[in-house]
Order: structure tokens, then C-alpha cells, then sequence
């Protein structure tokens, strides 16, 4: 399991309330919740970002409530993963449940910058900056949550 896309670089703390904005809870669709992704943060995201981009952001992302829609608006808009040095705890447990790949690395945080080109190779943890010819160290992924991720979340891998 592997992906490559262009980073979108975010700070620290960014909250569901900044991910998918309340206003727009009010839809199940996933395309609708996409169409806002990121809006408050960075208004002109979802003209930006490209199928396999990855988001790379700071400390604690996806504080905040404990909604589902923070990380399908994420996946719906075409990001294949997002690296940052810490998740907030419930984020992470829903990005894993609608399969979304997240990753924990500081050193990739600090050193991936906004347009770069990044490769992910989920089997090993290795996250290389191909534009900076440079590589980071994340926890790979245990077998089992490889496979709720392929099979595009929790209740997809039950049912499979």
C-alpha cells in the first residue's frame, strides 16, 4: 500500500470546526462535505488539492469534536493521508474507521513543506520528500488496521 501527492501544510491545533465547518453538518454527503473541506483554514483547499495529496500539519490535529465528518470530508476531497506530529486521540479512531491513512512523524512535519512531493510507503513507515530528496521515519501500520484502511474503513472490512 503506497500513495504519492503533493503536501497541503497546516499548523498545529486545527479542529473539526476548522476541517468541515459546523454550518455544513448538516449533510450526510460526503462530496458536499469535501466541497468545504478545509474552507475556514484556507479558502481556496478544495481548488488546490489533487486525488493522493497529502495533508501535513502540527501538533494535535483534529482536536475538537468527536464527529465522523472531519475525516470523510478529508478523505472525499481526494487526500490519500495526513502526516502530522500528534492526532488528537478520537480523530485518529475515526480517520482508521472510514479509512483514512494518518501517520505520526514530527520529523516529516517539521520538514515537509507546502507543494512538496511526498511518497508514502504504508508496509514500511518510510515517508520520502522527493522534492527534497529526503526521507522520515513513521510507525508502520499493523497488519490489521492495513487492512480496514484497503478496504476503505471498519464497517467496509467487517463486511468483507
Amino acid at each position: 500500500m503506497n500513495t504519492k501527492g503533493f503536501a497541503h501544510k497546516f499548523g498545529d491545533n486545527v479542529d473539526t470546526d476548522v476541517i468541515i465547518p459546523a454550518r455544513y453538518l448538516n449533510t450526510a454527503d460526503h462530496k458536499e462535505l469535501a466541497s468545504h473541506c478545509m474552507e475556514d483554514i484556507d479558502k481556496d483547499f478544495t481548488k488546490k488539492v489533487k486525488t493522493s495529496d497529502i495533508i501535513v500539519a502540527g501538533y494535535n490535529f483534529g482536536c475538537g469534536s468527536s464527529r465522523e465528518h472531519a475525516p470523510i470530508a478529508i478523505k472525499a476531497a481526494g487526500v490519500s493521508c495526513v502526516i502530522a506530529k500528534t492526532f488528537a486521540r478520537i480523530f485518529y479512531r475515526n480517520a482508521i474507521n472510514i479509512g483514512l491513512a494518518i501517520l505520526e512523524c514530527e520529523e516529516a512535519s517539521e520538514k515537509i513543506a507546502d507543494g512538496d512531493e511526498v511518497a508514502i510507503d504504508f508496509d514500511t513507515g518510510v515517508i520520502t520528500n522527493v522534492t527534497k530528496n529526503e526521507t522520515y521515519q513513521a510507525q508502520p501500520f499493523p497488519d490489521f488496521i492495513k487492512d480496514i484502511i484497503n478496504k476503505g474503513g471498519l464497517l467496509n472490512s467487517i463486511k468483507k
